[in-house]
């Protein structure tokens, strides 16, 4: 009789598994991004998710990854979005796809905060982006290091309504 080969765990990525508690960010990750806090709940080469915490009256002006496709999870409030030329609201259970190259932008322009979880998929280079930009009050620059990331912003101007 041959011993029992001890249980194997299966890795098909780099994505740890487990479990990320609602208050706890993963690998201590949490960035104030121009106004927004962001709360790292998943990072793999394949994929990035964050929490998003947008006060009344901040937003992501019109937008482009080059690289990746980007989900956004409404939890609580309210987001118009720009999306491709269209300007839509998504409120809670809401779930809005940016396939990547396509213009969009995110906005609350409701009196309450709102929640969000977001994604994008290959994570590319999103979290060392949000490193960067974590604490930085020029727009302009924020600008010019988020091209380095993969993510341009359109001209100031360019989507009426932003």
């Amino acid at each position: 009789m041959t011993d029992p080969q001890p249980e194997q765990e299966i890795i098909v990525g780099d994505l740890p598994k487990g479990i990320t508690l609602a208050s706890e960010p993963v690998g201590n990750r949490t960035w104030n991004v121009l106004g927004h806090t962001y709360m790292a709940k998943a990072i793999s080469s394949g994929s990035f998710a964050f929490l998003a915490l947008d006060p009344a009256g901040t937003g992501v002006p019109p937008h482009v990854h080059t690289t990746q496709d980007e989900h956004l999870h409404v939890l609580e409030g309210i987001y118009t979005l720009y999306l491709d030329g269209e300007w839509l609201t998504a409120g809670p259970g809401d779930t809005v796809r940016m396939p990547k190259g396509l213009p969009h932008a995110l906005y609350n322009r409701a009196e309450d905060a709102a929640r969000s979880l977001i994604w994008v998929s290959p994570a590319g280079k999103l979290a060392q982006l949000f490193d960067q930009l974590h604490n930085l009050d020029d727009v302009q620059e924020a600008v010019r290091i988020s091209a380095l990331h993969d993510v341009d912003f359109l001209p100031p101007g360019s989507v009426p309504g932003a």
